[in-house]
C-alpha cells in the first residue's frame, strides 16, 4: 500500500458544494461573455414573451440571486425591500464589462460562503434566514448551485436566438490527436 493517496484530500462536504458550484459558475459565466454587447438588450419577441427579462437583466438576476442566498452568511445585509427593487440585479449597471463583473464577483462571494459550510454546521438552522426554505448553510448552497441553471437555460436561448451556440455546448477538441502516434504508411 503506497502510492500517491497522500497527495489526493478526501473530499469534504465543502470541496464538493464548491467543485459543482463551479461548473455552473463556468457555464453561466461564459454564456455571459459570450453574447456581444449589442444583443445585451435583446429579450424574445415571438411567441409568449411578454414581459421576459433581457439578456442583462437574466445575468443580473443571477448576480442578484448570489447575493441574496450567500450574502447573508458572509455578513451583507438584504432587506425585503431591496428584494422586490433589485430582482433584474443593480439597474446602474449596463455595460457588458460591469455586468460580467457584477455575476463574477457574485459567483466569488458564492464560494466564498460554501467555504465555510462544514459537515458540523451544513444543517445547522440560521438565526435570520433569508426564507423559511433558507433556514440552512447547505439548503442556501444547493439552491445557489440550482437557481442559476434556470437562468441559464434562458440565457442559452437567448444565445441561439442570435446565432450563437454556447461555449458549453460547443465541441470540445479531441485530447486522443497529441498523445497518440500517427499511423505510418
Amino acid at each position: 500500500m503506497g502510492g500517491s493517496t497522500a497527495q489526493q484530500q478526501p473530499p469534504t462536504v465543502t470541496s464538493v458544494l464548491n467543485m459543482l458550484y463551479g461548473i455552473v459558475e463556468q457555464e453561466v459565466v461564459s454564456a455571459a461573455e459570450a453574447m456581444p454587447e449589442d444583443k445585451y438588450s435583446f429579450a424574445p419577441t415571438n411567441g409568449e414573451f411578454r414581459g421576459v427579462r433581457t439578456f442583462a437583466e437574466q445575468v443580473k438576476h443571477i448576480g442578484f440571486a448570489n447575493h441574496l442566498y450567500f450574502g447573508p452568511l458572509m455578513g451583507e445585509t438584504i432587506d425585503a425591500n431591496s428584494i422586490e427593487e433589485n430582482a433584474n440585479g443593480p439597474a446602474a449597471l449596463k455595460a457588458k464589462a460591469e455586468i460580467v463583473q457584477y455575476l463574477k464577483d457574485s459567483f466569488a462571494l458564492g464560494h466564498r460562503a460554501i467555504s465555510g459550510i462544514t459537515s458540523e454546521n451544513e444543517v445547522t438552522p440560521l438565526p435570520k434566514p433569508v426564507s423559511p426554505f433558507l433556514s440552512t448553510r447547505l439548503a442556501i448552497a444547493i439552491i445557489g448551485a440550482f437557481h442559476p441553471k434556470d437562468h441559464y437555460g434562458q440565457m442559452v436561448e437567448y444565445l441561439r436566438m442570435n446565432g450563437i451556440v454556447p461555449p458549453a455546448s460547443r465541441p470540445r477538441p479531441q485530447q486522443q490527436q497529441s498523445s497518440q502516434p500517427k499511423p505510418q504508411k
